[in-house]
């Protein structure tokens, strides 16, 4: 019930009822409101200000998840692409140096994929991070075109195999002494600091610190083409004629295990480690030849070596650092 409302009137000196117009009634009805509606938006506004809804909290988790899994698909096609390199250099470093065929061109590896209506079905959805979604469509058509040309390489390589079986078996193929750990390895091929001149000079082939007596194999199959031995230089080494135009130089060995003539087998111990020579402490000198020229020997060393092996072998052979022998 409303409450009834009274005023003094000092004329007649009674209280008399106050009367309310329906104008009177409309105006207050419409003030309250109005103040009401002020304070409900300001209210509201400063909830969302403060507070996220539940759709607002559903969908910035949603983003986070999805930031989350579209970060970690970007790292593994990054880490994808970096092995799909390091076998692409391993391909034309190793395996078609091995069979004397001329690398696949930079500009075909590149692999580009054009086509400016590729993505239009995408541009056309109008996606407020559109430009990442195309990106990722196109890092990955790169990498698997990528891919696709490097198992059409290997397909070509196979084939190359297939009639190669002997050519195989003689290649200098294995690194001449033990090396799991791959700490053995301590001067590679190139300008090196001569350790008694102190000077540059070329480095010929690899240096394997080892201790005296380390047994040291035959790195593919063929005849002992030289046992020699010299008070300076190389000191005692063996030569390996492989055919197909490789020897192999063995030199600062303690002792030979082999004779000039002698058949020899992949693996094949053929003497041991020394400091003969003009060497600096005991290690074997290990050289490649190919048609009489004195190649990279790390670029062979493919058969007892996985993909991450062989890039730690060609980093620590990069190192410029001293030989321990001097010629």
């Amino acid at each position: 019930m409303a409450r009834i409302k009274y005023y003094y009137d000092t004329e007649s000196c009674k209280y008399e009822r106050v009367k309310v117009s329906t104008w009177d009634i409309v105006l207050n009805s419409l003030g309250f409101l109005s103040f009401s509606l002020i304070l409900a938006v300001g209210i509201f506004y400063t909830y969302n200000l403060y507070f996220q809804s539940p759709v607002e909290a559903r969908l910035e988790k949603e983003n986070e998840e999805l930031k989350y899994y579209y970060e970690l698909l970007q790292n593994e096609m990054t880490e994808a692409s970096n092995m799909l390199s390091s076998l692409q250099e391993r391909d034309d470093n190793v395996y078609r140096v091995i069979f004397e065929a001329e690398p696949i061109p930079a500009s075909i590896r590149d692999a580009g994929v054009g086509g400016t209506n590729r993505y239009r079905e995408i541009t056309n959805k109008n996606l407020e991070r559109g430009d990442l979604v195309i990106d990722l469509h196109q890092t990955l058509d790169k990498l698997k075109k990528q891919m696709y040309i490097q198992t059409k390489s290997y397909d070509e390589l196979l084939d190359m195999a297939a009639n190669k079986e002997k050519f195989f078996a003689a290649m200098p193929a294995i690194q001449p002494v033990s090396n799991e750990e791959l700490k053995r390895l301590s001067s590679g091929f190139g300008i090196r600091i001569d350790p008694i001149l102190k000077t540059k000079k070329m480095h010929t082939g690899v240096d394997f610190s080892a201790p005296k007596g380390t047994p040291i194999y035959a790195t593919g199959d063929g005849t002992v083409k030289t046992v020699r031995s010299s008070l300076g230089g190389y000191g005692r080494q063996v030569e390996i004629d492989h055919g197909y135009g490789y020897v192999t130089k063995y030199a600062h060995m303690e002792m030979y295990n082999v004779k000039k003539g002698q058949k020899v087998k992949r693996g094949e111990c053929i003497g041991y480690v020394g400091n003969s020579g003009k060497s600096t402490a005991p290690h074997l000198h290990y050289e490649v030849h190919k048609d009489n020229k004195k190649i990279n020997p790390v670029h062979y060393f493919y058969q007892d070596l996985n993909s991450s092996e062989y890039e730690e072998i060609l980093r620590l052979a990069s190192i410029e650092n001293q030989a321990l022998g001097s010629y």
